[in-house]
């Protein structure tokens, strides 16, 4: 068995806007292993600024995994511990060489056409009027759970925003998910949430910036909304540090996104240390191409969560790769009439 890695630059369509800046490109990379005739794909989906392997090594690793492909797969994930998106794009590999077809990993209902997972409609960060045209189009395309980033624009514009989409619309009609990816100051958040929390809002992702364990603790204690973690779980490998973690802050959710934090093997250590806790969880995407996109929702779908998941970027490229995914309303539907165009 060989393997090859491969660079990718995927381009937004429109200028996105987060709390860490505007994105306009997303660097990925590709890995490709041949089997004889057969072949597998998998994407390591570093994600410049966030990911704990954005680092200057990042292609060394990638180039050692290659020269050692052939090692048994529990050796190479564990000796590449600290690069979680190589790690994901490794398991994505091994499991689309060993498949039927390179892009059903999980064979399902999902991936027959037959049943569909319920995402959330993502607003970007943006002006006003970007932003309530994103969530007018949302709600028109039949989404019933939205999610907007928040934390670059005045705060006061933010909560009239969400006024506007509360005064046409209920909880019980539209749910609103929050992410602040961090932009808080913990002096400032809990009244923050105060005011939030008036507008019904389901949860709030990452109040404030990862790392403050006991400001963090006391937020979940005293927030009138639930928390959610999402940056906090960056970074965090090892099994006991993660059970600690979640034992110290007691979140009311945790985001999991497979390219951040060890994809289907990380991903679950987490789930399950987070049921012991009875805290809930949904799955991401971190703005991966399809070929990795692909691989988080077929996996998602075998997880039978129903809340709605965040799976949804897939169209916020260019040249993006062909592919079955497609959302219709507020589903993502793998659609076998549509045939996968990837050339690497």
């Amino acid at each position: 068995m060989k393997a090859f890695f491969q660079k990718y630059f995927l381009n937004f369509k429109q200028a996105s806007g987060t709390s860490r800046g505007v994105l306009r490109t997303k660097e990925t990379y590709f890995l490709k292993v041949v089997d004889g005739d057969k072949v597998g794909f998998g994407e390591c989906a570093v994600f410049k600024g966030l990911s704990a392997d954005d680092r200057p090594d990042y292609e060394e690793k990638l180039a050692w995994l290659c020269e050692n492909i052939n090692k048994n797969i529990d050796g190479l994930l564990a000796e590449l511990m600290e690069f979680p998106s190589i790690q994901f794009g490794l398991e994505q590999a091994f499991l689309s060489i060993k498949s039927e077809n390179p892009f059903t990993l999980f064979p399902s209902k999902f991936t027959k056409s037959e049943d569909a997972i319920k995402i959330n409609g993502l607003i970007w960060m943006g002006s006003e009027a970007f932003m309530k045209q994103q969530i007018s189009e949302k709600i028109k395309a039949g989404f019933s759970t939205l999610k907007l980033k928040i934390g670059a624009i005045d705060f006061e514009t933010e909560i009239s925003l969400l006024k506007s989409i509360r005064n046409e619309f209920s909880s019980e009609e539209i749910e609103l998910r929050v992410d602040a990816n961090g932009g808080f100051l913990p002096s400032e958040a809990l009244e923050k949430l105060k005011r939030l929390s008036d507008l019904k809002i389901h949860s709030i992702e990452q109040p404030i910036k990862q790392g403050q364990f006991d400001e963090m603790a006391e937020l979940c204690s005293k927030s009138p909304i639930p928390i959610a973690l999402d940056e906090e779980l960056i970074g965090v490998f090892n099994v006991t540090e993660k059970q600690k973690m979640l034992q110290t802050i007691k979140p009311q959710y945790i985001i999991l996104k497979p390219s951040l934090v060890g994809g289907f093997k990380g991903s679950s250590e987490w789930i399950q240390l987070a049921s012991t806790q009875h805290i809930g969880w949904w799955i991401t995407s971190a703005l991966e191409s399809n070929i990795g996109l692909n691989a988080i929702a077929q996996w998602t779908y075998t997880l039978k969560n129903n809340m709605p998941q965040g799976l949804g970027t897939g169209s916020l490229f260019t040249n993006n790769f062909v592919s079955p995914l497609e959302v219709k309303g507020e589903n993502l539907h793998y659609n076998n009439k549509i045939k996968w165009n990837v050339k690497l």
